[in-house]
């Protein structure tokens, strides 16, 4: 049986351990991109919402809010939804909501009729729970 030994040479040894210096940079600078990034990605239609005193209501589960410009444009998120085709649209989408709630949030320029004829579309929709979206007066 023969053995050997080291003796009169240098021992090896591999290091087993990983280097997370690289991965450590790269996590930075996309943790960067991403805050410099991320206000520019909110994107949204410009709304100048009514002040009032009253206290604000939890919504139950996500909100469905439609959005009234000062231009009279309607719109539900991203999507532009015409006046006539309102009733359509909003019955389709609450046909299999639980919670048939909405909620307006109509820039203050825009004239009360307008607001009024929505809210007529929305009831004729079969939706009876309609919030209107305001800023408290001390913001």
């Amino acid at each position: 049986m023969g053995m050997s030994s080291n003796s009169g040479g240098k021992s090896r040894m591999t290091i087993s351990e990983i280097n997370v210096t690289p991965l450590v940079d790269v996590m930075l600078v996309l943790l960067i991109m991403f805050m410099v990034t991320a206000p520019m990605m909110q994107q949204g239609i410009d709304v100048d919402l009514p002040k009032t005193a009253s206290s604000g209501v939890e919504p139950s589960e996500d909100p469905f809010v439609l959005i009234i410009s000062a231009d009279q444009k309607i719109s539900a998120g991203k999507q532009r939804i015409e006046m006539s085709e309102l009733k359509t649209k909003l019955g389709a989408i609450f046909a299999t909501r639980k919670d048939k709630q909405l909620y307006i949030q109509a820039d203050r320029k825009v004239d009360y009729g307008f607001v009024a004829e929505a809210m007529a579309e929305i009831r004729a929709a079969g939706i009876f729970n309609i919030g209107l979206v305001t800023i408290p007066k001390g913001n």
